[in-house]
């Protein structure tokens, strides 16, 4: 594990320390590290949407679609 070393103007460290105390978190280093899992959550959810919109058209996933579905996997537990 690396140190990163930080300088926060007052109003910042203060709301740092609020949440801290307000949401559990038991060190700011915790806080700051949940903050920085949640960016990379939000950039890894936005790749995925942009993965999925250039994908190509969706298919339908009606009733016909699943019961498709269900025949390949049986066809292929056949096999």
């Amino acid at each position: 594990m690396h140190n990163l070393k930080i300088t926060l103007p007052d109003d910042l460290q203060s709301f740092v320390e609020r949440q801290v105390a307000e949401r559990g978190y038991l060190t700011c280093d915790e806080f700051i590290r949940d903050l920085i899992r949640r960016e990379m959550d939000v950039r890894q959810l936005r790749d995925m949407v942009a993965e999925g919109a250039a994908s190509g058209p969706a298919v339908v996933a009606d009733d016909e679609f699943f019961d498709r579905l269900y025949q390949r996997i049986e066809n292929e537990k056949r096999s």
